[in-house]
């Protein structure tokens, strides 16, 4: 076990040093604005260009932990905006599943095991925990 750990720290420094080629950050915030925000405005308020010719209207995603008990329900959004969880084909949001693929980051998902993550997905889902009120 100590020498996974080792090997691990390892290429910690290694990249930490520049020996290896660094991922390029995503950034949630051009995500939502490239892909969200003509139905869900700007905001996140559900407000946008589109929002008025569908039905059900998108929703209001600066909400999200306010329905939750306070609690921002990540895995849940996370699940939402790639497909994985959608029960019907009818729904009115495109599955974004394809479009956040990427490299894998490690999600604590709340049972404290790390699970690997497409990083667009996780920065998106993280840009909106940030609109939350």
């Amino acid at each position: 076990m100590r020498r996974i750990g080792a090997g691990l720290a390892g290429l910690g420094m290694m990249a930490g040093a520049g020996c290896m080629p660094q991922q390029a950050e995503v950034s949630g915030r051009a995500l939502f604005a490239e892909n969200c925000a003509v139905c869900h405005g700007e905001t996140g308020r559900g407000d946008g260009p589109a929002a008025a010719g569908l039905t059900p209207p998108p929703n209001d995603l600066t909400l999200l932990a306010a329905g939750n008990q306070g609690v921002f329900p990540l895995v849940a959004v996370m699940s939402q905006i790639d497909g994985y969880t959608r029960t019907s084909p009818d729904e009115a949001m495109p599955d974004f599943g394809a479009l956040l693929d990427g490299p894998l980051v490690p999600v604590d998902t709340g049972d404290g095991v790390f699970t690997p993550t497409p990083a667009p997905l996780y920065a998106l889902a993280e840009h909106l925990r940030s609109l939350q009120r």
